[in-house]
């Protein structure tokens, strides 16, 4: 099996995320008290990265943390009947913080509604903006992402696959039909 598409090659992944972290300043007015969270699995990664662009461009360290939103997600039920549970990990304090929530892609809008829900239960955040790498839409929430790496109009019928070096061994946005991907 193929995938349909490449939609982002490596560099094209560097430079969306060079992007988002000229936005995220530019939107925030530096980077003083901002972190960054990942969401499990792929959007630790992203996050990681992101926080290193910003330490570059700003010259400050960048707090990060990851976020596991498996006992917050709506569906639970549904995805295993002993789902894994994954370390959420965030060694400071999110309150008098602008908090940068990334993740890999935003489709329906649930993990982001999960991650919402897990993030405030570790504390009262000054603000929460929200960071993708692709935004396929589709959305059945009210949710929309600050800062997107590429909009990418998709069917039901279609998986978008991120994979990264750190998780995967490269770094490449693929587009598959969803049969091909059982």
């Amino acid at each position: 099996m193929a995938p349909k598409a490449t939609i982002l090659s490596a560099d094209e992944i560097r430079r969306g995320l060079t992007r988002i972290a000229h936005e995220i300043v530019e939107r925030n007015k530096g980077a003083q008290d901002l972190a960054i969270i990942g969401v499990h699995t792929r959007g630790i990664p992203l996050a990681a990265r992101l926080a290193a662009k910003l330490s570059e461009l700003e010259g400050v360290e960048i707090p990060t943390g990851m976020l596991d939103i498996t006992l917050y997600r709506d569906d639970l039920s549904e995805v295993a009947h002993q789902p894994i549970i994954r370390e959420t990990h965030v060694p400071f304090d999110i309150a008098q913080r602008r908090v940068v929530l990334v993740d890999d892609v935003l489709y329906t809008g649930r993990t982001v509604r999960a991650a919402l829900d897990a993030l405030i239960d570790l504390g009262r955040p000054l603000g929460i903006q929200l960071a993708v790498l692709i935004d396929r839409g589709h959305r059945e929430l009210p949710i929309r992402a600050d800062y997107v790496g590429k909009n990418l109009p998709t069917a039901k019928s279609e998986v978008v696959k991120v994979k990264l070096q750190e998780t995967d061994g490269v770094d490449i946005v693929e587009l598959w039909d969803l049969e091909d991907v059982k």
